[in-house]
């Protein structure tokens, strides 16, 4: 009598699986990734025969080393078993924490996994995207001018042997050499009065705002913002739990009056005295001695966010709030975004003596200390007068471009945008004819590859008049020209748009 043979299952078809030769993956982990879903997915039932390595790399177009190199990956994981002479299978007892690892990353539809707290929410609503080196965002540096070779050298040097200082970082404060030529310029700069013990380095202007918060806040604390005002400062502050008071700008800056009448007793004052951000007013004198009176009388505190005062066009750059300051109330931040370029992420804040302890504590429990690749090169280039010899060529740069600005705008945008010179900082505010939508205004010309801010957007009420934030310092005139263009485009469209719906 015959027996009829068994045959054995064919391989599985994995032909139609796609690898990209440009992605970013290497092809051995795609394909290692690709069977692993289909596996876990079921598409491939445990026991299935996989096609022969040789088969297989033929069929996708690549290496047979590729396609050993997945199934050893497979193979070592458990994914895949087999014997010599018989080809690779699917395992058919799958490693228990992938099945584990697949069931916690598709949760059923019916029981979610919780969502954000209430002030998460919040602080997801203030996000806004990143700005893009395109024109016309605001406070982008001409990151062209900066002297890279010089500073590359610096770095090389510092980091060819670097000593163990360099590598450990533990001080919360930052870098000695870099706080104390901080410290001396600032000085200069700036008529900051403060010692290197009470700088201390932070990543970013952002953090240092956090920090401040920290410290300083308790979670009800009423605290002044300026309205309009920058979003980041006010992230920072709710993330702390505190009770957000705007108090209007207006000629003469922040009006302690009607800071005094909105909210007398609160904890700290936050404000952008030397270049308010967006409207660009400066503080005036008497302003600057009446918030530093209320914060004395008060028990308060001031942050003084010190954001591009070295920009000034009319004179020499005007003197820091914290210079006024006797009674160690105010706390000064600054940043090497807009005098350097932003992926640097470094800033500096200037702490009252006082409270030097509390904020190097809440540092070292926070990120321990800041990132200390840059900190030995930046110390140098600040000491030796490199840092002041470059903000000295960007404010003749940034004033040049200003003024070509102005008259490329009024030649291209005409009455569609009112525009008037700034004696500091980077960015101009433009304002709409009235009933204008500045929110559509902006949106249509991001459509266009342009950066606008509406105006609209920096305030928590609602708004005197439409307006747009218009960045010119990072922007050569071949660029503002095509940027002007787009934008007078992106006007019309809105404006047109605005007349059919009435």
């Amino acid at each position: 009598m015959l027996h009829r043979q068994r045959r054995r299952p064919g391989p599985a078809h994995l032909a139609s699986l796609t690898l990209d030769p440009e992605g970013p993956e290497p092809l051995y982990r795609q394909l290692y990734f690709a069977i692993r879903d289909a596996i876990l997915t079921g598409r491939l039932q445990p026991g299935a025969r996989l096609p022969a390595s040789r088969t297989l790399a033929r069929d996708l177009g690549v290496s047979r080393n590729t396609v050993l190199a997945a199934f050893e990956q497979l193979a070592a994981e458990g994914y895949l078993g087999g014997r010599v002479g018989a080809g690779s299978y699917v395992s058919r007892a799958l490693p228990e924490e992938a099945l584990t690892a697949r069931a916690v990353a598709a949760p059923s539809p019916a029981s979610p996994a919780p969502g954000p707290s209430a002030r998460g929410r919040r602080l997801v609503g203030l996000a806004r995207g990143t700005a893009r080196a395109r024109p016309f965002a605001p406070g982008l540096p001409e990151l062209a001018a900066f002297p890279f070779e010089d500073f590359a050298r610096l770095l090389q040097r510092h980091w060819r042997a670097p000593p163990a200082a360099f590598l450990i970082g533990a001080d919360p404060m930052g870098w000695r050499p870099l706080r104390e030529a901080l410290a001396a310029h600032l000085g200069a700069a700036r008529a900051v009065r403060c010692t290197a013990d009470q700088v201390l380095i932070v990543s970013g202007a952002q953090q240092a705002l956090d920090l401040a918060a920290r410290v300083l806040v308790d979670p009800g604390d009423r605290v002044w913002v300026e309205e309009p005002g920058y979003a980041g400062l006010e992230g920072a502050l709710l993330a702390a739990g505190a009770e957000l008071v705007p108090v209007p700008v207006d000629a003469e800056g922040l009006s302690v009056e009607a800071g005094r009448r909105l909210a007398p007793d609160a904890r700290m004052a936050c404000v952008a005295p030397s270049h308010q951000y967006p409207l660009g007013i400066t503080m005036s004198l008497a302003r600057r001695l009446e918030l530093l009176e209320w914060a004395r009388t008060a028990d308060a505190f001031v942050l003084e966010d010190d954001y591009d005062s070295e920009y000034r066009y009319a004179g020499r750059p005007l003197a820091a709030l914290q210079g006024l300051d006797a009674d160690g109330r105010v706390i000064y931040v600054g940043t090497m975004s807009k005098i350097m370029f932003p992926a640097l992420r470094l800033g500096y804040m200037v702490v009252p003596a006082h409270l030097v302890d509390a904020f190097a504590a809440v540092r070292r429990i926070t990120d321990t200390h800041p990132p200390m690749l840059a900190q030995p090169a930046l110390a140098e280039f600040v000491a030796d007068g490199r840092l002041a010899q470059h903000i000295r060529r960007m404010r003749a740069l940034y004033a040049e471009r200003q003024a070509r600005f102005l008259e490329l705008a009024a030649e291209i945008l005409g009455p569609a945008l009112e525009l008037r010179p700034a004696e500091a900082g980077m960015h101009l505010v433009g304002w709409l004819p009235s009933g204008v939508d500045d929110r559509a205004v902006a949106a249509a010309a991001a459509r266009r590859g342009v950066e606008a801010p509406a105006l609209s957007t920096f305030y928590r009420g609602s708004p005197p008049r439409p307006g747009l934030l218009l960045g010119y310092a990072g922007v050569g005139e071949a660029e503002t020209r095509r940027g002007l263009a787009e934008l007078a485009r992106a006007i019309r469209e809105v404006a047109t748009e605005s007349r059919r719906a009435a």
